[in-house]
């Protein structure tokens, strides 16, 4: 303000001046004006005021909802389930001595590729539309680079266009183990080999019938045996069982 309070309660009287009839001075109304040009600005600072102060709460009580639901479900993420699957298929992550193979860092170092060592070991991703088995479409069986076990026939395989291979369905539906994935703020469901628990994708609900399920897989978690897929997946019966190990293709 100006020091002119009296502008607050200003009447007409008071803008003829004290003696009725007399005319308001040149300075009288710069005084005015300068007085009215100021409480207008007052009032205009303070509503802006309070518009910063809404922002600043707002973006305040986000960032507290946003760091306690991260809390949450890194501490509660079993009980987040994914809506379009059942709650059986999403089994809770097993620990690397819980696999049926194993194998040591240092072998797979050896055997794998530093892209395929960092996907299936690491859990990483490969660029899209870089992977070797992207586009192929030979017939046969993708097996799990690690173990050699199969997952996918060549008959379930389809293209997506999301640069990653795609799959509708397993050879079998005990050879993957799903969990939850909460990664990057976001709910996916991870799939791992169940032998040996090679990172291999996520499960996605956006698949084609009868399944209506997308395998986003990893070209770089999966090996191809060329040949028919029945054959090939009778083949390595013992071989998914685990009872015995044989060095896997890579």
């Amino acid at each position: 303000m100006c020091g002119c309070p009296v502008i607050l309660h200003f009447n007409s009287a008071w803008l003829r001046g004290s003696v009725p009839g007399s005319v308001l001075g040149p300075f009288d109304v710069l005084n005015y004006g300068e007085c009215y040009i100021n409480t207008t600005f007052a009032r205009q600072l303070g509503v802006f005021r309070f518009f910063l102060c809404c922002c600043f709460m707002a973006a305040f009580l986000r960032r507290g909802f946003v760091l306690v639901l991260h809390r949450a479900l890194e501490q509660g993420s079993s009980s987040v389930r994914h809506p379009a699957l059942p709650a059986a298929l999403l089994g809770a992550r097993r620990t690397k001595k819980s696999w049926p193979v194993s194998f040591s860092q240092e072998e797979l170092k050896k055997r794998l590729t530093p892209q395929q060592y960092h996907v299936t070991q690491e859990r990483g991703t490969e660029s899209a539309f870089t992977g070797e088995l992207t586009d192929h479409k030979d017939e046969g069986t993708y097996t799990c680079v690690v173990c050699g076990a199969p997952l996918f026939s060549s008959k379930s395989k389809f293209d997506s266009g999301s640069g990653w291979p795609s799959f509708f369905d397993l050879l079998n539906k005990e050879s993957i183990a799903l969990s939850d994935d909460f990664s990057y703020g976001m709910h996916r469901v991870e799939t791992t080999c169940s032998q040996c628990g090679a990172h291999l994708g996520h499960l996605f609900d956006d698949g084609p019938r009868p399944t209506g399920q997308r395998y986003c897989i990893n070209s770089a978690s999966l090996a191809f045996q060329p040949g028919d897929a029945s054959s090939s997946s009778s083949s390595n019966t013992s071989f998914v069982g685990g009872a015995t190990v044989g060095k896997p293709e890579v």
